[in-house]
């Protein structure tokens, strides 16, 4: 190869290079760790007595006997985003991501569809994005935490319930804005639901309580990243 093709070669690697780093830079833009992978800061534990902890980078819920649904929660409140991490769950543990939820220090009495619902001081109730490594497989599936129940099952969505890989590392994509919420599981669409009842709240890491069961299960998170949307 002569010298001109080579400085032509270089010249046209390190556009190259430079261009990718610049669309790398722009897909980065807006984006913030809600966990820097060395502690609980920016967190609160609500519900029941799971224990939360970091290990290697990781948020690690551990299940305790004879205690209710656990959260962990993020401090502040999110109404418009894009919400992306990864989870590995035991089987046999069932678990879930809140988002727009809340949770009262007094007992509230709230109306869906003319029906009353009695929420509890203390009980954490909104969108949940469904972990779920029994047979079922509804992971990415929206439930109503301590409200109304199953929002969006997956049913009907056999690829998205293909898509969960059990006690491996998985990656949720949840996108609210306005009255949509959005779900991905590893890449494939599992949740498309309108409903305007609650438009912010808090994001919250659920380990589902295991009654009387003394052995221990647990769920990991990590790189978990929020962009929040106008």
């Amino acid at each position: 190869m002569t010298r001109p093709a080579v400085r032509s070669l270089a010249a046209l690697t390190a556009f190259f290079l430079t261009t990718v780093a610049i669309h790398a830079g722009g897909a980065e833009e807006g984006w913030k760790n809600l966990f820097d992978g060395t502690d609980l800061d920016g967190w609160v534990q609500r519900g029941g007595h799971a224990k939360y902890s970091v290990e290697n980078g990781e948020i690690v819920g551990t299940s305790v006997p004879n205690t209710g649904n656990s959260f962990l929660c993020t401090k502040r409140d999110y109404a418009n985003f894009i919400l992306e991490l990864e989870f590995n769950v035991q089987n046999g543990l069932n678990s879930g991501i809140q988002v727009r939820s809340q949770c009262f220090d007094e007992p509230k009495t709230v109306e869906f569809g003319g029906k009353p619902i009695k929420i509890p001081a203390g009980r954490v109730h909104g969108y949940q994005v469904e972990i779920d490594p029994s047979a079922r497989a509804w992971t990415g599936g929206l439930y109503d935490e301590g409200r109304r129940g199953w929002l969006v099952d997956l049913k009907g969505n056999q690829p998205a319930r293909e898509a969960f890989k059990a006690e491996k590392w998985n990656t949720f994509r949840i996108e609210c804005k306005g009255d949509s919420i959005k779900t991905w599981l590893n890449g494939v669409p599992a949740a498309d639901l309108h409903d305007a009842v609650t438009p912010s709240g808090f994001i919250g890491l659920q380990v589902h309580g295991v009654g009387k069961k003394t052995n221990p299960l647990n769920v990991r998170w990590r790189n978990i990243r929020i962009k929040e949307l106008d």
